[in-house]
């Protein structure tokens, strides 16, 4: 469980878990300065299991400095110190004392609302959902698609079909979605109109990158929709500012 604690708005981070998600944010704390990691907690983790953040077969090594100062139970990075410690049981877990203000459960363990909730036993409430239906309601019950994973070590394609309520080309989709890339939605979504393959987008960290010559416009009212994302990083990229948005 890492504590992220960002000097922005006045918000602090915690991230729960250091298994492959855990240490990706951290990677993506590390290289920012707008946030700061400051304990991780886990029961199967110590300070020199840490320097595994370093190496990744996908991402290469972290930018950076680390190294394992195990007598004080605590590893330091980029000159900042983080501290270890193994805790089991969430609800006995300080955060309060760290300052922390959001819980990201990322260890795999407790998977459910109940479970997870009992990091809130030291911190302020905090309800959300991540269901379609609840974060987009107008979306529910009508959104339905394909995901799979495509022969690489990494990177995923959505293949989209979607019934329009209102007839159009799949040129005009395509302008809607640039300018959603290049408006509202800038970091977050990415067009491109180039011939590419998966591994383009490795190390990624918009959330979906549209491929407008991969798609196609059926009808006027049935389109097949192509986008790319890194199921990796940009996973974990969008976790770990997550609270920008709350």
């Amino acid at each position: 469980m890492i504590w992220l604690g960002r000097h922005y708005r006045g918000i602090s981070h915690v991230l729960a878990g250091f298994g492959r998600i855990g240490r990706l944010v951290l990677r993506i704390a590390s290289s920012r300065d707008d946030i700061d990691v400051v304990v991780v907690n886990d029961p199967f983790v110590d300070a020199k299991y840490m320097v595994r953040t370093m190496l990744c077969s996908l991402f290469g090594f972290l930018l950076g400095f680390l190294k394992c100062v195990s007598i004080l139970c605590s590893s330091v990075i980029n000159g900042k110190q983080i501290k270890v410690s193994s805790i089991r049981d969430p609800a006995d877990i300080p955060w309060g004392d760290y300052g922390a203000e959001y819980v990201v459960e990322s260890s795999g363990v407790f998977t459910t609302i109940d479970k997870a909730s009992a990091h809130k036993k030291s911190l302020q409430p905090l309800d959300f959902s991540v269901a379609v239906g609840k974060v987009l309601p107008a979306l529910n019950g009508k959104l339905t698609g394909m995901a799979f994973r495509v022969p690489t070590p990494n990177v995923s394609v959505v293949d989209l079909t979607c019934r329009l309520e209102k007839s159009a080309s799949y040129e005009d989709v395509k302008a809607a979605i640039k300018n959603a890339s290049e408006g509202p939605l800038l970091g977050i979504l990415g067009y491109t109109d180039e011939d590419v393959v998966s591994n383009v987008f490795v190390g990624d960290s918009r959330s979906s990158i549209f491929n407008a010559k991969a798609g196609i416009g059926l009808s006027s009212s049935f389109m097949k929709l192509v986008s790319w994302y890194d199921n990796d990083w940009g996973y974990k990229f969008s976790l770990s500012l997550s609270s920008y948005a709350l």
